[in-house]
């Protein structure tokens, strides 16, 4: 058992207001959760993110063109990386994800379909700063779809994406789709969906932590919230206490009064102006942007030419 992997969860769980970070989320099940998610009717991100990566094909290969190597954060089924071989037609895929097992399985099969494409896994916190010293001369598109980039907060998002610049080196940048802000009702619909796949989404990152460091928290103790902070401009997920609870660990118990959260995941919301200006701000020069006539979603090609 990883020390240090309990001392992190224990330490969120007796913070305050405590917390559980959104990578745990994605073990095996969680990650198959989430493609469920996807498919859902209320949650559109995935969906009118393909509709615009599907129309702009071409435009988004000619601002990418030349690319080297696609480097794929958080690439949990590699699906969307996927279809972009065929436009951008990269020499090499690196696949970056926290669930190792998942990853590998995904890699596997997409190997079988595109041999000539040079694929590796390698398993990583995006929290942590990106390294990726054998892809250092390579020409890099970095691909980070999903709006994924909105479980940061805005200070952090910053620092991540100037890791981002930093490591193209002069050369290449990086392809983002960005969650735009929109009406509330279409936003908390998406994150509460009838289904309850987000709800169970959501506490099954409780039954993750169970196996990772021995506690033992019953997953009908608690349910999934999830709202729209107007003044943040941002989803908050939480799981909240429907009774008192004692949570054993290793290290002792965590107490939680009925109505008690647990923030499991902020998902914040940009303008099409904000965001680009963040892009700058870390690095990038010219920026492309693309999005559907709703304006709900957005997509951003940030070149790193000098």
């Amino acid at each position: 058992m990883n020390s240090a992997l309990i001392q992190e969860v224990i330490t969120g769980l007796e913070s305050t207001p405590p917390f559980i970070a959104p990578k745990f989320f994605y073990d095996e099940l969680g990650s198959k959760l989430f493609e469920a998610i996807t498919l859902l009717e209320e949650y559109y991100p995935t969906k009118v993110e393909k509709f615009i990566m599907q129309l702009y094909t071409h435009e988004i290969a000619q601002a990418a063109i030349n690319c080297d190597a696609l480097v794929d954060l958080g690439a949990g089924n590699c699906e969307k990386a996927s279809e972009l071989f065929d436009s951008i037609k990269p020499k090499k895929y690196r696949a970056l994800d926290i669930s190792q097992e998942f990853l590998e399985l995904a890699l596997m099969d997409l190997q079988k379909r595109y041999p000539e494409i040079k694929m590796d896994a390698q398993i990583c916190d995006l929290n942590e700063d990106i390294c990726l010293p054998d892809l250092v001369d390579d020409r890099k598109l970095f691909f980070y779809p999903g709006s994924s980039i909105g479980n940061f907060d805005p200070q952090k998002a910053t620092r991540f994406l100037k890791n981002i610049a930093a490591l193209c080196n002069g050369q290449g940048g990086l392809l983002i789709g960005v969650d735009l802000d929109k009406d509330e009702q279409v936003l908390n619909k998406a994150y509460n969906d009838s289904l309850g796949v987000t709800a169970a989404f959501n506490l099954n990152a409780l039954r993750h932590i169970n196996r990772l460091i021995g506690s033992n928290f019953n997953t009908s103790h608690w349910q999934h919230y999830a709202y729209f902070n107007k003044a943040h401009s941002r989803i908050e997920m939480h799981l909240r206490a429907l009774q008192d609870v004692e949570v054993l660990h290793p290290s002792g118990a965590c107490h939680f009064k009925a109505g008690d959260l647990i923030h499991t995941e902020n998902s914040y919301k940009y303008t099409q102006a904000s965001f680009t200006k963040m892009l700058r701000d870390a690095g990038f020069n010219t920026i492309h942007t693309w999005t559907d006539p709703q304006e709900y979603f957005l997509v951003c090609y940030a070149s790193a030419e000098s």
